[in-house]
């Protein structure tokens, strides 16, 4: 069962996250910042991976230690759940399109954290939320997830849209590496033994 459960809990946050690589994109997201819940859900649905996550943080300070803290616990759960990786696809991209914005994403599960992050936002702002916020997330989810990342904006005019295709290119590309690649059944696919 490629599932994991993993709590992390410090003098800023508490946070729980249920995942299962092998589910059908069912989410059940509490976060206490609804921007972020809605961007999760996203994460989960487009992802295939169902995603169960309780978050209660220092939001009287602002959303910062949350966001990051979920992204580690994500990260975290996600190394957890994959085990040994034998038998995966590894690696995923993939090209989204939603409205105006185009963002490209593409990843590797290579245990080499590793974030290229070349996606501006036109509004400081989605909401309450601080679009700085998401390279915070995908930096937290790309050092401990062990994942080599590159997010790129190629199109976009509206912050909201480039946020959910960030997060939509990511989930599609994270989709197709934890997939069970028929061909490679209990291969590590790496030439090092190891990854």
């Amino acid at each position: 069962m490629r599932q994991a459960t993993i709590t992390r809990k410090t003098s800023e946050t508490s946070i729980e996250v249920t995942l299962n690589l092998d589910g059908t994109g069912v989410y059940d997201n509490r976060t206490g910042v609804g921007f972020f819940d809605h961007m999760l859900d996203q994460l989960s649905r487009h992802s295939l991976i169902d995603m169960t996550i309780r978050a209660e943080g220092d939001l009287h300070i602002d959303d910062h230690h949350t966001v990051e803290d979920t992204g580690i616990a994500i990260g975290q759960a996600l190394v957890a759940a994959l085990g040994d990786k034998k038998g995966i696809r590894r690696y995923g991209s993939f090209l989204l399109a939603m409205d105006d914005s185009l963002v490209r994403a593409a990843l590797d599960l290579s245990a080499r954290p590793y974030l290229v992050w070349n996606v501006d936002f036109p509004s400081e702002k989605i909401g309450t939320f601080d679009t700085e916020l998401v390279r915070e997330f995908f930096q937290a989810l790309s050092t401990h997830g062990g994942i080599t990342l590159h997010v790129d904006r190629l199109h976009g005019l509206n912050s909201h849209h480039i946020a959910e295709a960030a997060f939509k290119a990511v989930a599609r590309a994270l989709r197709e590496a934890v997939e069970p690649d028929p061909r490679m059944a209990g291969v590590l696919p790496s030439t090092k033994g190891a990854l």
